[in-house]
């Protein structure tokens, strides 16, 4: 097992201090999954009412402020108190605030009342000082405490034991699917986009009625504070809906200003910003690769969000667009990952899940609610009922309470006086003086009838399941009728979602390209590779490919994840042969670990792509299972990944190529490219065509023509699987394009 370090040191005595040896599982235990959960289950990932505890925490301090009603009041007053529950520093706990306020445009419906400068989703812009802005609790806010002082959720002590407060908030709707909510834990990760409130309402009704609904059907997609454009995929979206994972592409709106020479865009992606949007097109704009606009400026203001750029005269706007649309983040995707704390786990849960659990869970606070109800509506008709008792006797009950010397001894001497026990007589000793009278008392026995027909009521719901879910959905049609709003992002699909017009095309040039084995890619210009051709690598790195290529081409880089990453050859600035060139992971974004096995460039995807795997088994596939028609950057799943790929050959259009499979063992087997099974599945898992002994393992797949003709001698086979014969190189020259 591993151990730490042993360190051997001088105290500040002088004497030696021996710190132990200690094994490493037992410090990962002690002071890092410690921190680990706290950050998933108390900091970062949100719970079934849709709030992570800081939000939580905010809110309910308002909750105690009376903020509810009244007149709003500064924030620093909000954030100072906040602190007795949130002891993270105010800094925090404003950043918090700001965002659920209705100033900053995060949420569809904003949980606090602002006035002041809140900042806003779509920009940077800082938002004003706590002590200069002033915040309420918005109406929408009563749907969350309904019920929070009827024991409707469970109370905890705040951190130093001083105060309680709500482990959860007891929601009349499904808010975790209502606010937009992102969070990064360790190792874990969650992002939810919103969706209309009301449409979310419909749905959870009908999923309530309807176990089975078509969640399309009343909850089409998401829906975005800062509105936009969603360009729909019902492959996609039905992907979300059902695992919680994916990614929605969304577009910008805009307006052409006629005889002005200017396109204003008036809505944009709720994951971008204005000014990321300015500074890529200025980036492009001094680059040369967009040369027909002249100037790009924010004229944000109290109208809302306008982006303002001027163009050249003959320009056409809607081919510009076209152009802004795929070279910017005008049109981004939003990912969702929908890992939501259910019980202090954290779980990935489809719509439908999700729902599920909120309607369990409301169901579980509905049933505290109305059991706290009935147990204060049975303590009041059980005092109504000792005060009937006296009603036949009213002067014996003067009379007792009149004789009784000692003040302690008037509720004993009630109980025997009328037979009451002693909540009914503490009832009858308090009562005033002037309330002694038989009209008083009448009045209040009358309630006896109204307490037990609503005992009755209260009962018969916590009986039965149907009368909760009627209940439920009561409250969900007042929440959909008082605070629903009409949709903000528009869907679009089909023809509405391709680009007006598709991107002029520039003319292909030559360029010469040079991937190496560690994930380093250079574009270098002809004019400069004949300069020099002196390539810098980093220490242990080395060439895996290099050539000309046209600009025209994808480049497409495969990795040992199943992943397809693609790249326009533009993307990339020109560097020379003298420079390391940019590292791919970084550039494209690729997940933690991930690493290029295999890189090539391609324009027409006709030919078809030849995979070994490291078992044995090896298929075909045609290119144009990677070809895509929209701009894709990444593809899953494109192929096998239970055994590691050890070589990737391509093969153009009407044409073979032999193969060399050479194993650990130095077993060899010289094939025609006519043998490798052709498969329609990306994902197949291939054929077996070479016969493994124990403990074997095939570590080369490449193309026969790369292998000295002198070393192929007997290693010719026409069936497969083969077991191959022993291999005898002779000068052999390694020049694979797959990355080990």
């Amino acid at each position: 097992m591993a151990k730490a370090r042993k360190d051997i040191k001088k105290s500040g005595t002088g004497t030696p201090a021996i710190i132990h040896d200690s094994p490493i599982t037992h410090t990962l235990e002690t002071n890092y999954m410690p921190y680990v959960m706290s950050v998933i289950v108390s900091r970062a990932i949100p719970e079934i009412d849709g709030f992570k505890p800081a939000h939580r925490k905010l809110l309910y301090t308002m909750f105690k402020m009376g903020l509810l009603t009244g007149n709003r009041i500064k924030s620093a007053d909000v954030v100072g108190q906040t602190m007795k529950l949130n002891p993270h520093g105010d800094g925090a706990i404003y950043e918090t605030l700001v965002r659920l306020t209705r100033g900053n445009e995060a949420l569809l419906h904003p949980f606090i009342d602002s006035k002041g400068s809140f900042g806003k989703q779509y920009s940077k812009m800082a938002y004003a000082a706590s002590r200069y802005t002033e915040v309420k609790l918005d109406l929408i806010c009563q749907e969350l405490f309904s019920g929070i002082d009827k024991d409707a959720v469970d109370m905890m002590d705040n951190y130093n034991g001083t105060t309680k407060e709500p482990v959860l908030f007891p929601t009349s709707f499904p808010n975790v699917l209502v606010s937009p909510n992102t969070g990064i834990a360790v190792g874990l990760a969650s992002s939810i986009c919103s969706f209309n409130l009301a449409e979310m309402c419909e749905t959870t009704i009908a999923l309530i009625q309807n176990p089975q609904h078509d969640l399309s059907a009343t909850l089409p997609a998401p829906d975005f504070s800062t509105g936009a454009q969603l360009l729909y995929n019902k492959h996609e979206m039905d992907a979300i809906y059902s695992s919680g994972r994916g990614s929605i592409r969304l577009r910008s709106k805009y307006r052409v200003v006629p005889n002005q020479q200017c396109i204003e865009i008036y809505e944009i992606p709720y994951s971008t910003t204005v000014e990321a949007i300015i500074d890529k097109i200025a980036k492009l704009v001094k680059g040369g690769k967009l040369k027909e606009i002249n100037d790009v400026r924010d004229e944000t203001d109290l109208g809302g969000l306008k982006l303002t750029i001027d163009i050249k005269r003959g320009v056409e706007p809607d081919k510009l667009m076209a152009k802004l649309f795929k070279r910017t983040d005008l049109e981004c995707n939003f990912p969702c990952n929908f890992n939501i704390l259910i019980g202090g786990t954290p779980r990935l849960m489809g719509i439908r899940e999700i729902l599920q659990e909120w309607h369990g869970f409301r169901c579980e606070c509905l049933k505290r609610e109305i059991y706290f109800d009935l147990m204060v509506k049975n303590d009041k008709l059980h005092v109504l009922m000792g005060l009937e008792k006296i009603l036949l006797d009213i002067d014996k009950a003067i009379s007792i309470i009149r004789k009784t010397e000692n003040d302690k001894d008037v509720i004993p001497n009630l109980c025997k006086g009328f037979d009451i026990d002693e909540p009914q007589a503490e009832f009858i000793a308090d009562i005033r003086l002037r309330n002694l009278n038989k009209e008083h008392i009448l009045s209040r026995v009358a309630e006896m009838d109204t307490l037990k027909a609503e005992i009755k009521r209260l009962e018969g719901i916590l009986k039965s399941e149907q009368k909760l879910n009627n209940l439920i959905i009561e409250q969900l049609r007042v929440v959909q009728k008082k605070y629903g709003i009409p949709r903000k992002t528009e869907i679009i699909s089909g023809k509405e979602a391709q680009l007006i017009v598709s991107e002029e095309k520039e003319e292909a040039y030559q360029v010469y390209v040079v991937m190496t084995k560690e994930g380093y890619f250079k574009r270098i210009t002809l004019q400069s590779i004949r300069g020099s051709d002196d390539q810098k690598l980093k220490d242990g790195d080395e060439i895996v490919y290099s050539g000309e290529i046209s600009s025209e081409c994808e480049l497409l880089f495969f990795t040992d994840q199943g992943q397809l990453y693609k790249a326009k050859v533009g993307e990339f600035e020109n560097v020379k042969a003298s420079a390391l060139g940019e590292y791919v992971p970084a550039k494209l974004e690729f997940e933690a670990n991930e690493r290029v096995i295999f890189f090539m460039p391609e324009i027409n995807f006709e030919g078809r792509l030849m995979i070994g795997f490291e078992n044995g088994k090896a298929l075909s596939i045609p290119l144009s299972q990677y070809q895509t028609k929209t701009n894709r950057r990444k593809l899953t799943g494109v192929f096998n990944i239970t055994s590691p790929v050890v070589g990737m050959i391509p093969v153009e259009k009407g044409k073979t190529k032999d193969v060399f499979i050479l194993t650990k063992h130095m077993r060899a087997a010289y094939l025609p490219g006519s043998l490798i099974p052709e498969k329609a599945t990306r994902t197949s898992a291939g054929n077996q065509i070479f016969v493994l002994k124990k403990g074997d393992y095939v570590e080369k797949f490449v193309a026969a023509d790369q292998i000295p003709p002198s070393s192929l001698k007997g290693c010719r086979k026409l069936k497969v699987p083969t077991p191959g014969a022993i291999y005898n190189p002779v000068n052999v020259e390694e020049n694979q394009l797959i990355m080990e």
